[in-house]
């Protein structure tokens, strides 16, 4: 999501289930759809950052679903306000969340609703991000910032041992892998609207 808007795509809208992205393809739409790491049969796009940098995006509205991400954001949707972070976009996420001066509340989508070591690394740099400006309502800020601070020189050495590192290898992804954990590389802040659909501040 962080590198489509990076690349220009105008809007994005998150649905849970392939049926929900099926529709909206049959409507014309553009339709990115990932389940167990690969790309969903039928559908235009996969969850590979490096397929959104087609200048023929720019732009355009992607409909997508993903195994863990999507639902996480739709079920977020009550919430005052819903963004979405990645290394990508940790310090330009970290001050828009500092300037706003709200609760944070990170909800890491997991691995089919389970916890993941990505995820908690990243909620991890986020927390340390935040640290100066907000206080840590639990042990669970401690535990992944922890994890965190200890492996921030060598995350990719730490991911190895994860489960989803050996699966994301086994479909030959080591380049998503090594593109998604560079910190800093975009400006954009992905905000849901009440509309549903999630456009960059």
């Amino acid at each position: 999501m962080i590198t489509a808007f990076s690349n220009g795509i105008d809007r994005i809208l998150p649905v849970e289930t392939l049926d929900e992205a099926a529709r909206y393809r049959d409507q014309g739409y553009i339709t990115c759809a990932e389940r167990n790491g690969q790309r969903a049969d039928g559908f235009d796009l996969g969850n590979s950052p490096f397929g959104f940098m087609d200048v023929a995006l720019r732009g355009q509205t992607i409909v997508m679903t993903t195994t863990n991400g999507t639902k996480a954001i739709v079920r977020s949707k009550h919430a005052e306000s819903v963004v979405v972070g990645s290394f990508a976009n940790l310090s330009a996420l970290a001050r828009y969340l500092t300037v706003k001066g709200k609760d944070v509340v990170v909800v890491c989508a997991g691995w089919k609703d389970k916890v993941n070591a990505e995820d908690t690394l990243f909620a991890g740099a986020l927390a340390s991000k935040l640290l100066p400006h907000f206080t840590h309502a639990n042990d669970a800020v401690l535990l992944a910032r922890s994890a965190y601070d200890h492996n921030r020189a060598n995350l990719k050495y730490f991911l190895a041992k994860s489960s989803h590192f050996a699966r994301l290898m086994g479909f030959g992804l080591e380049k998503d892998i090594d593109f998604c954990l560079k910190e800093d590389t975009s400006f954009a802040v992905p905000v849901l609207g009440q509309d549903g659909y999630l456009t960059s501040r």
